[in-house]
């Protein structure tokens, strides 16, 4: 079987998490502040602050740039539930806005014109590692005196062209971006998210909210040679990283170049593969993005059977994934509040017509020409089917 993905780690992983295990510091400590810092370096971000997941990222980012109850959050319904869910933790509504047929990514005049006089924030999605229009948000933004989150969970390593250079994401170019380690993703820590900004206040935040709102964090408590007695001004979260979880993340971003490297060679081999086969269509990179290709998606041809091509493809030993959900369509969604102003067609069409194919780090070339195989063969019976 071609899984959808695996994660690239080894014995440098596994003999990263003896450190903290033989030094006796299990929890948020100094494999935590070391990631951060490395992290930070990699992104060209101003600070950066680890948290469990990355929804507990996108929770804190939305609650420290003023998301309460009553407030509009324009975002995107074509993305994993979490970033809707994210929004409705803090009491505020979910503004809908559809994507863009090539990109998957929000269509910045759509999000403009479903801005509510209620809207407090944009938050948008960097879709299967493809960066999104941040320039046109960040204007739109702007404008409009909005707060700027980017829901970066699938973007670590990818880069946009900002004043006349190439940029990571998560710089940031709004006012947080969030990142996930979760073992789909490129660099993985199990689990586990970040927050980067340029704004020391915001980050000031994160660091105290992940913590319970502890005003003296344990690792100043246990090594001060006088007592110290933290006290919590503010609500809090118990939102931290594991130094264990670190220090796997930490190996891991070492091989974020060349993670990056070969999903850009295999999705270009992808490509090559895939031009002949009828009707398909292929993911669009703009000329001023380049993806980390988290995961490359195809558009199936018209009329073609979702379900049918995946369960095709399954059946000769290669696993798939549907197109990305959308959120307005789950059931948990019809008991919260939402709204779309405009109508959703591009986001509810790629849900149903899209497949994710197989893409991580070892993935050979000869298991790519088998995928190949196996999805112009499924193409093929599901259209005369």
């Amino acid at each position: 079987m071609i899984p959808i993905t695996r994660p690239w780690v080894g014995e440098a992983e596994a003999e990263a998490v003896r450190r903290p295990l033989l030094g006796g510091w299990l929890t948020q400590g100094p494999e935590v502040e070391a990631f951060e810092r490395e992290f930070a370096a990699a992104v060209g971000a101003p600070h950066a602050c680890a948290v469990a997941s990355c929804t507990v990222a996108l929770h804190l980012a939305l609650k420290a740039v003023g998301v309460g109850e009553g407030d509009d959050v324009v975002t995107a319904s074509h993305s994993f539930v979490a970033t809707a869910n994210c929004v409705r933790y803090l009491g505020a509504r979910p503004i809908f806005a559809d994507i863009q047929s090539g990109t998957y990514n929000l269509d910045p005049e759509l999000v403009e014109r479903s801005i509510t006089p209620a809207t407090r924030a944009i938050l948008c999605v960097h879709q299967m590692g493809m960066p999104c229009d941040l320039v046109a948000l960040r204007d739109i933004a702007w404008r409009h005196g909005l707060a700027l989150v980017e829901d970066a969970a699938c973007a670590v390593g990818s880069e946009l062209l900002w004043d006349g250079g190439w940029q990571r994401v998560g710089r940031p170019h709004g006012d947080v971006a969030c990142f996930s380690f979760h073992p789909r993703k490129l660099v993985t820590a199990g689990e586990g998210g970040m927050l980067t900004t340029a704004d020391p206040e915001l980050d000031r935040r994160f660091r105290l909210w992940r913590q319970h709102g502890m005003t003296v964090p344990d690792t100043v408590r246990h090594c001060a040679p006088i007592v110290v007695v933290e006290a919590y001004d503010e609500l809090g979260y118990n939102y931290r990283l594991t130094d264990l979880q670190a220090a796997v993340g930490r190996e891991q971003l070492r091989r974020l170049d060349a993670i990056v490297a070969r999903r850009r060679l295999l999705a270009d081999r992808y490509r090559e593969l895939l031009a002949e086969v009828p009707g398909l269509g292929l993911p669009v990179e703009p000329p001023w993005a380049r993806s980390n290709w988290q995961s490359f998606c195809v558009r199936l041809p018209s009329g073609t059977d979702q379900r049918t091509v995946m369960q095709s493809m399954l059946d000769a030993g290669v696993s798939t994934r549907r197109g990305i959900m959308c959120a307005h369509r789950e059931p948990a969604y019809r008991r919260e509040p939402w709204l779309a102003p405009l109508p959703l067609p591009e986001s509810e069409r790629a849900q149903d017509g899209c497949l994710l194919l197989p893409m991580y780090h070892e993935l050979a070339l000869e298991e790519q020409e088998e995928v190949a195989r196996a999805l112009s063969r499924a193409c093929a019976l599901a259209g005369a089917a």
